[in-house]
């Protein structure tokens, strides 16, 4: 029987899943962690034999998350599951430890087998990823108009109050687009995000 750890802050989805993946008879989701504080105290305890993690988690990103997992656990067979399906985040999850990448809008079918082939140690990626990043180029990366906007402003050095000045936004929301243009790109700080929009030529 394998064994599942499922973090994910959707309740509803998370105990769905939880039954649609019991269904496959030879998996078991031995709990679930509704944010990272959970997860971590969860596998202080016990190493489930697959960890299904998202990305996006009301206390952290789950891209350095699974990077602090993989330093703490390097035997944690960690599969991403999430709704994020740009080509950086999915390179950054992989280069930070993961052994596999499904999005949530893919088959269950994909989904089980994702948590068998990664709990054998092997790499694992949904059809619709396996296709993505066989592009492989920042470009496929898509950006709002908004968010397209305010990083030409971050490129050109405007300041979060300054853009917010600019764009009659809140200093708040446009800390939130930073964060999640940071996010899509991969980007670890400001400096990394400019220098990735202009070698990809993101703003042309």
């Amino acid at each position: 029987m394998i064994t599942v750890l499922l973090v994910d802050d959707h309740t509803i989805l998370a105990d769905g899943l939880r039954k649609l993946i019991e269904e496959a008879g030879d998996i078991k989701v031995d709990n679930i962690a509704h944010n990272l504080k959970e997860c971590r105290y969860e596998l202080r305890y016990k190493l489930p034999d697959v960890l299904l993690l998202d990305i996006s988690l009301p206390d952290g990103n789950g891209v350095e998350f699974c990077k602090e997992l993989n330093a703490k656990y390097p035997d944690l067979k960690i599969l991403a599951l999430t709704t994020y399906s740009e080509y950086s985040t999915v390179r950054q999850m992989l280069d930070n430890g993961a052994l596999g990448y499904v999005i949530k809008n893919a088959m269950m079918e994909e989904l089980i087998k994702g948590i068998r082939t990664v709990a054998e140690g092997k790499k694992f990626l949904c059809h619709e990823i396996d296709l993505l990043m066989k592009k492989s180029s920042h470009s496929n990366v898509w950006l709002t108009p908004r968010e397209r906007e305010l990083l030409r402003l971050v490129v050109e050095g405007y300041s979060s109050a300054e853009i917010a000045g600019i764009t009659s936004l809140g200093q708040e929301t446009i800390k939130g687009y930073r964060k999640n243009l940071l996010l899509k790109l991969g980007a670890k700080n400001t400096a990394t995000l400019v220098k990735i929009a202009l070698e990809e030529k993101l703003l042309w």
